[in-house]
């Protein structure tokens, strides 16, 4: 949720130090603040429904033996990331015409998990909000420690994979996962992603994604549809679908549904939100509201809700 904005704080400070070659690092500095609301759930479990989010993002980048390094850390006082203190972290390293690697020590992403819902929306996802609406999200794996190499060709067509490699505490067998984009035809966005899950020895799952969006003047519409094909238990698939209108530069509606449908187990899951955002200069104001039927596929569990959320990027 947050907006980072990058200031224009630069400095030529510090060094990267490698072998013995030393080359400068331009320094950088980005942060934001968000308020927010949570109301009309009643199963929602946040106290009184106020959250506040907070964050600033340090990043270093230079030269170092002709590979462009670029290490970012984020401070975190948002209370659900523990109080406080170092949140993402990462090394990048920046190949030129062979791509880019990336090594998240926290906050990693694969292409799954990056692309869960690429849906245009002005402010939040129809499965957001609600409680336990996302139980059933399909979005492969990702975790602390995590590979990420992306590569870009002139042509529009973009490759990504990720690895995550084994350990207790993350996933008993290592993952991987890779996507394919295209972006060659101007306003049109294609994708399909696919991951190999095993978190747990044993309790293998094959998901995949794939979507389309098209923008044309001031309206965007997307369609994206997701499998998970798991080795026991009932496998489901996901359909999602969003529409959003840019008023002016700062003023934006959408809508946007979600639906979920598991093996043998009816009805579907039924999310639908609509959004509202408006920025003026760093100061953005979002609004989102929620209606989610038949939650986790189990009949007459309907609920709604709402999202109110005041950001400051700086």
């Amino acid at each position: 949720m947050d907006n980072l904005k990058k200031v224009g704080l630069t400095a030529l400070a510090g060094s990267l130090v490698v072998a013995g070659h030393v080359s400068a690092a331009e320094m950088s500095v980005s942060g934001s603040a968000t308020m927010s609301y949570n109301g009309g759930d009643e199963d929602k479990t946040e106290g009184q429904g106020w959250t506040m989010g907070d964050s600033v993002t340090f990043s270093a980048s230079g030269d170092v033996n002709d590979i462009g390094v670029t290490y970012s850390v984020e401070l975190d006082g948002d209370a659900a990331d523990g109080g406080g203190g170092v949140d993402n972290y990462s090394l990048a390293f920046d190949l030129g015409d062979a791509g880019s690697l990336t090594f998240a020590g926290h906050g990693g992403d694969g292409f799954m998990s990056a692309n869960d819902d690429v849906m245009p929306t002005a402010h939040e996802e129809p499965w957001d909000i609600v409680t336990s609406a996302e139980t059933q999200l399909i979005n492969g794996h990702s975790g602390n420690n995590m590979f990420n190499y992306k590569y870009s060709h002139d042509s529009g067509l973009n490759l990504t994979v990720g690895y995550l490699n084994a350990a207790d505490a993350v996933t008993d067998v290592s993952y991987t996962d890779y996507g394919v984009t295209y972006t060659g035809v101007e306003g049109l966005t294609l994708g399909y992603g696919q991951g190999d899950v095993e978190q747990t020895t044993n309790t293998k799952s094959d998901e995949s994604t794939m979507f389309a969006k098209y923008a044309i003047g001031q309206v965007t519409v997307g369609i994206q549809m997701s499998e998970k094909d798991n080795e026991s238990g009932n496998d489901y698939e996901t359909t999602g679908v969003g529409i959003s209108y840019q008023v002016n530069d700062d003023l934006a509606v959408s809508y946007g549904s979600h639906i979920t449908e598991v093996d043998g187990t009816s009805p579907d899951q039924e999310a639908s939100a609509v959004s509202v955002s408006y920025t003026m200069g760093s100061l953005s104001m979002s609004l989102s509201m929620h209606q989610v039927d038949n939650i986790n596929n189990v009949g007459t569990n309907d609920r709604e809700a709402y999202n109110v959320s005041l950001g400051f990027a700086f």
